[in-house]
């Protein structure tokens, strides 16, 4: 049995107009940061139920803020400067991690368990997302080639993640497709989020 993985999310301060603003022109600015703020407490809920350590990569407020409003029991790790690729590889080290992003309504105890799992025999694991991204991704060991020159945002990062692993002749584990929530047609998919 390896390391348990450390568990680590991405989560922006939930301000009015600084958050899920691809949702402002449905909920407006007060409704789409209450939304994001009740998806990133509902995956820290989620992360801190696996028993594995969770660490908040946090940004848009201090880490005193963070604490107050998700608990003290996670570990805090100010974003750096910079784009995706800068905040992950970051936060690469020490291995094993697995990434998780906060606007999947639908990630499960049983997805992050069954992603640590993984790692036991696989060095990648993978959480489609049907947008052609993912919303979760754990190495076994730091990989930064998988985080580097990626189309972050567009629906060719699941598919060059999964060639990069194949011209280095890794086979990821590939989890259940599950979607996120960004935009507001998605919203019509859980009605119960944007109340």
């Amino acid at each position: 049995m390896m390391t348990p993985p450390r568990l680590v999310l991405f989560a922006r301060y939930p301000t009015a107009g600084a958050c899920k603003t691809r949702l402002i022109p449905a909920l407006g600015p007060a409704g789409a940061a209450d939304l994001h703020r009740r998806l990133t407490e509902r995956t820290v809920a989620v992360l801190r139920a696996s028993d594995a350590p969770v660490t908040v990569a946090y940004t848009g407020a201090s880490a005193a803020d963070f604490s107050a409003w998700l608990g003290t029991d996670v570990e805090l790790v100010d974003q750096v400067e910079g784009d995706l690729t800068a905040r992950l590889l970051a936060c690469l080290d020490p291995a094993p991690v697995i990434f998780f992003g906060a606007d999947t309504p639908d990630l499960a105890l049983h997805h992050v368990v069954a992603a640590i799992a993984a790692l036991d025999s696989h060095d990648v694991v993978i959480g489609p997302a049907e947008d052609g991204g993912y919303y979760l991704i754990g190495m076994r060991t730091a990989l930064p080639e998988l985080l580097t020159d990626m189309p972050w945002s567009t629906d060719q990062v699941l598919p060059e993640t999964l060639a990069r692993l194949a011209a280095r002749g890794i086979v990821p584990v590939l989890l259940e497709t599950l979607a996120d929530c960004d935009r507001p047609e998605d919203l019509a998919r859980w009605p119960g989020l944007a109340a």
